[in-house]
């Protein structure tokens, strides 16, 4: 339930947060990015603190439970996204829980790859494009908003997940354009094999070793079932690849997030194949070997290169 409070207990509340954020090893931005979706305050308010002497501010959440998951953040490493229940994504709030991983900023690269592809072949821009393993969908969101001629089809194998991928979508004004399948990758979409445009996936890739040593918000917090990608991290990848091709149509483009390091591999496992051609890797603005891209190797399309 929403609760008004005074400006001065927020900044009490603030002060002591920051406090708690340095002896906890805690980025004290976080403390401000979560008082801007709690307590719709905004940088510059945050930054010369003229919120202090305002008498009534409204937040989303009473200041007792917001100071109790203050501490699940400093204690048990609860991600602060999951706090406010929203991160950004592109010019998107999208809600987020434990039931779906937090969105990454470089995945919206995914979106930007899809558009590029779309100024090389404009017959993109339309049809049906694939979201698989959607979580939040914010992948599918992200395609809706590009691509206003097509309808999107967002998958993902958790009914919890899927519930809060439909809310974003309504939220975001794409309820009517995304449809929504439970099941494990192409499975729901049988009807649609020749027919797809796209296919775009953030599927698990971290190797099963390796999920245990990741940072312990992620850990503690997110779902496994969408981080464990098997002994090597590629068993999804090698799926996707294994499959994809019957659904995409002549010239349809296949498009993976991964993880730093399996370029090499996820390369030679798309040419040895033999359904894909125009096989490139992109870089995250890190630099990073993140994305493959490829379209079905049925009707190849010469100098295809996104720069």
């Amino acid at each position: 339930m929403p609760q008004v409070v005074s400006g001065l207990e927020i900044w009490q509340w603030r002060q002591s947060a920051i406090s708690t954020a340095l002896a906890a090893d805690v980025p004290v931005t976080e403390v401000d990015w979560l008082l801007r979706f709690v307590a719709n305050l905004d940088r510059l308010e945050l930054r010369l603190e003229t919120f202090k002497d305002w008498a009534a501010i409204e937040l989303k959440i009473p200041l007792e439970e917001l100071n109790h998951l203050w501490q699940q953040r400093l204690n048990e490493r609860l991600p602060v996204q999951y706090i406010a229940g929203v991160t950004p994504w592109r010019q998107f709030e999208i809600s987020v829980n434990s039931a779906v991983l937090i969105p990454r900023p470089e995945t919206e690269y995914l979106i930007d790859l899809a558009k590029k592809s779309a100024v090389i072949n404009p017959e993109l821009t339309q049809g049906n494009w694939v979201d698989l393993g959607t979580g939040s969908g914010a992948i599918a969101i992200g395609l809706a908003d590009a691509f206003p001629q097509a309808t999107i089809h967002a998958v993902d194998f958790s009914l919890e997940a899927l519930n809060v991928a439909r809310n974003n979508a309504q939220n975001c004004g794409f309820d009517k354009r995304i449809k929504f399948y439970q099941g494990s990758w192409w499975e729901p979409l049988e009807f649609l094999r020749n027919q797809v445009s796209g296919m775009v996936s953030n599927p698990p890739y971290i190797p099963t070793s390796i999920v245990q040593t990741l940072q312990p918000e992620v850990v503690k917090h997110e779902p496994h079932l969408a981080l464990d990608g098997g002994n090597d991290g590629l068993d999804c990848i090698r799926n996707l690849v294994e499959t994809s091709y019957h659904y995409l149509r002549p010239s349809g483009v296949w498009m993976v997030e991964m993880m730093a390091g399996q370029a090499d591999e996820v390369s030679k496992i798309l040419r040895t194949n033999g359904n894909y051609g125009n096989i490139e890797i992109h870089l995250d603005l890190a630099g990073i070997e993140r994305f493959a891209f490829a379209i079905r190797n049925s009707q190849l399309i010469s100098n295809w290169a996104i720069i």
